[in-house]
């Protein structure tokens, strides 16, 4: 094996865990790639299930990017199939299914996303619907034969409700086989995912072996990014602390100068392209203190940042986040809205676009991130009554004047 790939291999590997074998396995299959002339198949597999990714999806995005550069092919799986089934992985009940229609749409949402970080067009794009609502009930037969229930309740998820007695339907340990199929229609040579994806990416190597393939796909996980509160995995779930690509570059700015100070350094290597050495350095002065940690903040969110709004965007950004800071909070050109004396918050928060929805609105309350004049508003039925004027706060960007 050549030292070249080896070194390459390695570099392709950070931040991840590469199964089953490693840096060198990796190694082989670039090296025979070189060797033969065929490019690299690299997997991700995506379920629209929203409209909007956000900086944790980038994750893998950006390692997919690393292949492309390289010249491999990047092959984007849309669940047309397995988003009217949800992944179970990671949850505590039967998710949701999607319509086509949504599927299609989300879908298209996330390639002008995903565009920012890769060159979607030059990848190849597929549907699973194209083949896996094609199959007879003979092929789901013999694709269901190659796993055992007792394989499936290995994955944490499921045997976790099965202790807590709570239901687990047929129709969700077909996810992982579907998911798994997918790698044998495309002929995948590797595949990523999140570290939420073990089961169902290994999976896939296991039905490509049993379906013929010589040499099954690699698998590589990525880390799964926490959001702003530095706790929970990001996700618009939780969008008090889930940065969206579509988030504007004054709340992106913001967002990310948000996150606790122990973020920085886990953010400055999955979110750019910092060096080993650059990392080393942010690590060094923020364990001697010999840099205030808010002017490395201010450099990732300016990085960050920039890279889906331009240097210039980043530079509003910076500006307007100074701003609100030197003015305690509230920003010197607030925006003037009338109409709303006598509406309810929830309706508000949506009629100015502070939220998405209503749900969002709710929890955007919940969590405290609602403020009137500010002081927090609690009461979901809170109704504006004011005589003059009130400035409304959602979250730590979002401000307006009530008239």
């Amino acid at each position: 094996m050549r030292q070249e790939f080896i070194e390459q291999a390695a570099h392709l590997t950070r931040n991840a865990e590469v199964l089953p074998g490693g840096i060198e396995e990796l190694a082989i299959k670039l090296q025979h790639s070189h060797d033969t002339n065929t490019p690299l198949r690299v997997k991700l597999g995506m379920d629209p299930t929203r409209p909007d990714l956000h900086l944790g999806h980038t994750v893998v995005m950006r390692k997919l990017r690393e292949f492309q550069n390289l010249g491999h092919k990047i092959v984007l799986i849309v669940g047309g199939a397995t988003a009217m089934v949800g992944d179970p992985s990671g949850k505590s009940e039967t998710r949701p299914a999607l319509t086509k229609e949504q599927v299609a749409e989300n879908a298209q949402s996330y390639f002008d996303q995903m565009s920012k970080v890769l060159d979607v067009s030059s990848a190849e794009v597929v549907n699973n619907a194209d083949w896996l609502h094609k199959m007879s009930f003979t092929d789901l037969l013999k694709l269901a034969a190659q796993v055992t229930v007792a394989q499936m309740m290995t994955r944490d998820d499921f045997a976790k409700r099965y202790a807590e007695g709570k239901p687990i339907a047929i129709h969700e340990f077909f996810y992982p086989l579907m998911q798994a199929y997918d790698s044998v229609e495309i002929d995948s040579d590797i595949e990523l995912g999140g570290t939420d994806q073990r089961f169902n990416t290994l999976l896939g190597r296991d039905i490509q072996a049993a379906y013929g393939k010589k040499y099954p796909q690699l698998v590589m996980l990525l880390p799964l990014l926490e959001g702003t509160d530095g706790v929970v995995k990001m996700s618009k779930t939780y969008p008090e602390h889930c940065i969206s690509l579509t988030d504007s570059e004054f709340d992106m700015f913001g967002k990310l100068m948000s996150i606790p100070d122990n973020m920085i350094s886990r953010y400055f290597s999955l979110l750019t392209d910092a060096s080993k050495d650059e990392l080393e350095a942010i690590d060094k002065q923020l364990a001697d203190g010999s840099v205030n940690p808010r002017d490395i903040k201010m450099k990732l969110a300016f990085t960050v940042t920039a890279e889906y709004h331009g240097e210039d965007g980043a530079q509003r950004g910076k500006d307007a986040f100074i701003n609100i800071v030197s003015n305690k909070g509230i920003p010197d050109d607030i925006e003037e809205v009338s109409g709303m004396n006598g509406k309810g918050i929830i309706d508000v928060l949506v009629e100015l676009k502070f939220a998405a929805s209503k749900g969002e609105a709710k929890r955007l309350i919940q969590g405290g991130g609602v403020k009137a004049d500010g002081e927090k508003i609690t009461d979901m039925a809170y109704t504006f009554n004011f005589d003059d004027s009130v400035v409304l706060q959602a979250g730590k960007r979002k401000f307006a004047k009530l008239v």
